[in-house]
């Protein structure tokens, strides 16, 4: 069983080491994902996903954030290398919660 969603979000920059990119899943969205997601959880409360933005689709984990409210995405570098993305940028991201 998996859950698919869409949203828009911006693209934002981690200001720590690594300058790792990450949009923020929306809170109404969170909220879905956390009632669906039940003791599923793995290491600091992530989540397997299979993410796509533009032409790229790839897995990884969405994890939470208590400062926010939500879940957040990693970008990977090979995808704002090939989608050519970069921090403040708008996206459209479909996003399957893999359950």
């Amino acid at each position: 069983m998996s859950m698919r969603y869409a949203f828009e979000a911006d693209i934002w920059v981690y200001q720590g080491q690594g300058a790792w990119h990450f949009v923020t899943v929306p809170q109404a969205l969170t909220a879905g994902i956390k009632v669906v997601r039940g003791p599923r959880s793995r290491g600091w409360g992530s989540l397997r996903v299979q993410a796509q933005i533009g032409a790229s689709i790839w897995r990884t984990s969405i994890f939470p954030d208590t400062g926010r409210d939500a879940f957040l995405l990693p970008i990977k570098a090979e995808v704002r290398a090939r989608e050519k993305l970069s921090g403040g940028e708008r996206v459209s991201v479909s996003l399957e919660v893999l359950i």
